[in-house]
């Protein structure tokens, strides 16, 4: 059975992985072009290509698989299936229809809820309790083609966007095995995506990351963990960005002016680790571990050692 793979960032690995290692035959490997990254510039290769490269396999990084050149150098490998987790492009029709067992997708998400490029963050931000892996039949749509199987996964109050992909790219690794095995021996029949709830998440902005105090404090609590570790929740004092790491909802907590820097009581320091809170347009945010733009992220305790006047000082809202 030949599999060309699809995929770009740390999410697609563990897909790989077990293709591998269920000794399905991967003939290449698609993923995003090199890009610049860091202080220097310097091009930095996405992940999958890191793990197809240890394995010794061909690796692709066509611009686009639109181009009639890239189309017809993906059908001389001759794919029974295509598998792609998380690649970063809609793929057209002409690739569509390589592979006689079709194309499959690996979606971190229940399908038709938060189809689209940022369906992890959006449930956290969602406040859902849980989310799950979706692996579909594709087609020309965005993540609308027909559901082969789906399977739950919780979400901790705990979770961030870095953990909880991680914890779902696990699960899509185990999953794929089942569904792939089945799908290829004749056993599933694709469902069709119920259209009215269908949900979509968009892409995120480096923006997006600039708290608004006068939000309450239990959406500014999903938003920190929704946007970690990219683009980090911040705020801004003397001049310089402020990053909140950690942080825990105090909704029913007294409200004083939204962006104030209030002093926690020590039972509740104690209880939950948070040295200050930041009063918001409903509640208090307690906040547990920062980050001064230039600096290591720290403890909201060693924070204040170091900033005597924080406390009572108002922080600017987006």
């Amino acid at each position: 059975m030949q599999v060309v793979f699809i995929g770009t960032p740390e999410f697609a690995v563990p897909c790989l992985e077990h293709l591998l290692f269920n000794c399905y035959q991967v003939v290449a490997v698609y993923t995003q072009p090199d890009k610049p990254a860091g202080r220097g510039r310097s091009l930095v290769s996405p992940p999958v290509k890191k793990a197809a490269v240890d394995f010794g396999l061909s690796v692709m990084q066509p611009v686009s698989l639109k181009r009639t050149e890239a189309v017809s150098k993906l059908a001389e490998f001759h794919p029974d299936v295509i598998v792609v987790a998380a690649f970063g492009q809609v793929l057209p029709q002409s690739v569509l229809d390589i592979p006689r067992y079709g194309c499959i997708n690996i979606h971190p998400s229940l399908l038709p809820r938060f189809r689209g490029t940022s369906p992890v963050a959006a449930a956290i931000l969602a406040g859902d309790e849980f989310t799950g892996v979706s692996i579909m039949l594709m087609d020309r749509g965005l993540d609308t083609g027909p559901i082969l199987a789906r399977t739950p996964v919780s979400i901790s109050s705990l979770d961030t966007t870095g953990s909880l992909t991680a914890k779902l790219a696990q699960v899509a690794a185990r999953f794929l095995q089942e569904v792939l095995a089945r799908w290829l021996r004749d056993e599933i029949t694709p469902q069709p995506q119920n259209e009215a709830e269908a949900t979509y998440s968009g892409s995120i902005s480096k923006e997006d990351g600039e708290i608004d105090w006068c939000l309450p404090a239990m959406d500014i609590w999903r938003r920190v963990r929704a946007f970690y570790p990219w683009p980090g929740c911040y705020t801004r004092w003397r001049g310089k960005q402020l990053k909140i790491i950690e942080a825990v909802p105090l909704p029913e907590a007294e409200t004083f002016e939204a962006g104030k820097v209030v002093a926690m009581t020590q039972a509740a320091e104690e209880r939950l680790k948070a040295s200050f809170g930041v009063s918001t347009g409903k509640g208090v945010l307690g906040v547990v571990k920062v980050q001064l733009e230039g600096k290591r992220a720290i403890s909201a305790d060693e924070f204040l050692r170091g900033q005597r006047e924080f406390i009572g000082a108002v922080l600017p809202s987006s």
